[in-house]
């Protein structure tokens, strides 16, 4: 077999082996049986129905949105003023403060959030939303960066100059003719920053005090095996709206890269 047929194997098996417990997910949440294992007794929708019963889900949810609501605006302004301060300026040392801010990237989460626990409890700082959103902006900032940076470098600087040549300061051009440019990148990043702190365990799990996230929340429910069912039908409301967030990402950043006439370089779907 030559080759790229082994490749091509190769990719469809990681492919499986990837998204299968995806797929699996929906399945069992409506399966009847509290069993979660094949074969499959029967179609309901009983588990999504108990969710509306659930006060402790409830709270973990708003909690959640609250935390992911605050996370993606406080990333999505700390990149835009990164991203324009890369994109336009040089400055010293501009490389390795970017490469420091970009660090997160790259670091395992589970070294931020130890890390951030041992210096908030220095501190003296209660762990609360507050001390999660502290982590999760950390995180989602550097991918907020990531998507305004490109969306910068892709304006035409012309633009901004013809604007300086009209009378207006860099205050105006940057609110009339910088802002819509770049508003494409800008939702991107909130609703990419939004879904990553959604979705987020780890830095949660460390961080959170008496209220619990949704992720966190989910996890200790899987110590009880009658709550699986019910877990599973949660997974499955998630796993769309994550979906849906991401496509929606996608086709804002496409439509920035098309306002701006640059080359599209790949995204997220």
């Amino acid at each position: 077999m030559k080759r790229s047929g082994w490749l091509g194997i190769y990719a469809v098996a990681y492919l499986v082996f990837l998204y299968a417990p995806v797929v699996l997910l929906p399945l069992f949440a409506f399966n009847d049986a509290t069993i979660i294992a094949f074969p499959l007794s029967g179609f309901t929708t009983e588990w999504f129905a108990q969710l509306a019963t659930i006060e402790a889900l409830h709270d973990s949810v708003i909690n959640s949105l609250y935390i992911a609501v605050s996370t993606a605006i406080l990333a999505t302004c700390f990149g835009v003023f990164a991203a324009r301060a890369s994109s336009r300026y040089d400055f010293p040392a501009k490389r390795g403060i970017m490469g420091f801010i970009m660090i997160p990237l790259v670091l395992p989460e589970i070294i931020i959030a130890v890390a951030l626990l041992v210096v908030l409890l220095q501190l003296g700082i209660a762990l609360s939303a507050w001390t999660v959103i502290l982590g999760h902006v950390l995180l989602c900032t550097p991918f907020s960066i990531a998507i305004l940076n490109s969306a910068f470098l892709a304006m035409d600087r012309s633009l901004e100059e013809a604007a300086y040549d009209l009378g207006e300061t860099r205050w105006s051009a940057f609110r009339l003719i910088t802002l819509p440019l770049v508003m494409p990148g800008i939702v991107s990043s909130l609703l990419i920053s939004f879904t990553i702190s959604l979705d987020e365990f780890i830095i949660a799990f460390f961080l959170t005090g008496n209220e619990p996230t949704l992720p966190v929340y989910l996890w200790s429910q899987l110590r009880f095996p009658q709550k699986i069912p019910v877990v599973m039908a949660l997974g499955t409301i998630l796993l769309a709206a994550s979906l849906i967030l991401l496509t929606t990402a996608e086709y804002f950043r496409r439509r920035g890269v098309a306002r701006t006439g640059a080359k599209d370089t790949g995204g997220f779907l």
